[in-house]
């Protein structure tokens, strides 16, 4: 053991002083959230919406009962745990928050998003055959769902999302980001997604927390739904929870490396061409592209 020449160092890492400015003050007693089994209940919450795509959910019709019994208590048990991590982080400590209030609130919210799951079943399908019907390529639904990103993304983004919606802080904002290091693609979890969406290809596209987009919207690479700069409050701190995203209505397509930025709205049926970048409403079935290229001969070398 060498602890006696480690001695002063592990004595400045383990004191509190070190990192207590930064860090979040864990109180003793209380779980902290787990990446880890966050990973596990995502993919099992996959094979429950997708069942024989992720996992090793038998298709057989004697056995899918089981298995979705299974796995639904294995995702209650595992969500309330980490739901109560979230609700622990983000406790103000008042006098009467306690850990078995916590608990009691952990349950009954994985029982409620639990409930939830079939409809997001419905919203995944609608994606999937977004994506399908938008894609040439695409030869069939399953195709879809095993090889494109955007269904892993657009499935973390559900899922946090409802989580959200039910008032569980912390764990949605890291199912998202979890997603966005699997996928390139940033969803934050506040934002408001209608049916039918699909990503095209997916790296780099960012979706901003107040967000609203519509039903049957196409994104492809490298879409931007951004904020402008940040209006400041009279400490100098960017004021938050505003809407500062944009709004795109029902069946607008928006190409590869388009920024859309500020609280502006597409209007529905519109189409944005590639890098192009829009801080202006736009009405019902706008069309925006670049400029035309201008085309200019040289001979000779003549300009290089």
């Amino acid at each position: 053991m060498k602890n006696y020449v480690f001695k002063d160092t592990i004595s400045l890492l383990s004191s509190e002083e070190s990192f207590d400015k930064v860090c979040h003050k864990h109180v003793e007693g209380e779980p902290m959230p787990s990446i880890e089994q966050l990973e596990s209940i995502v993919a099992k919450l996959r094979e429950i919406l997708f069942p024989g795509y992720f996992g090793n959910t038998k298709l057989e019709k004697a056995k899918i009962t089981y298995y979705m019994g299974v796995y639904v208590n294995e995702i209650f048990d595992m969500l309330s745990e980490q739901i109560l991590a979230g609700l622990c982080f983000a406790c103000d400590r008042a006098p009467h928050r306690t850990i078995e209030k916590h608990k009691e609130k952990a349950s009954d919210l994985a029982e409620k998003f639990i409930l939830r799951l079939p409809a997001l079943r419905d919203l995944l399908i609608s994606d999937v055959e977004a994506a399908y019907v938008g894609d040439p390529a695409a030869l069939s639904h399953g195709e879809v769902i095993f090889c494109y990103p955007a269904i892993r993304a657009i499935s973390s983004y559900r899922i946090a999302h409802e989580l959200l919606e039910l008032g569980v802080p912390l764990i949605p904002r890291i199912i998202s980001e979890m997603a966005h290091s699997e996928t390139g693609i940033d969803i934050h979890p506040k934002a408001q997604i209608g049916k039918a969406f699909t990503i095209d290809h997916g790296t780099g596209v960012v979706i901003g927390s107040t967000s609203i987009i519509g039903d049957n919207v196409k994104l492809y690479q490298g879409v931007t739904l951004g904020a402008k700069s940040f209006p400041i409050d009279e400490n100098g701190n960017p004021i938050k929870g505003i809407p500062r995203h944009p709004i795109v209505e029902d069946n607008v397509v928006i190409y590869a490396q388009a920024t859309i930025l500020g609280r502006i709205t597409i209007g529905s049926g519109s189409v944005i061409g590639g890098n192009v970048w829009v801080t202006n409403n736009l009405p019902p079935n706008s069309k925006i592209v670049q400029n035309k290229a201008r085309e200019v001969n040289y001979t000779d070398g003549g300009g290089i």
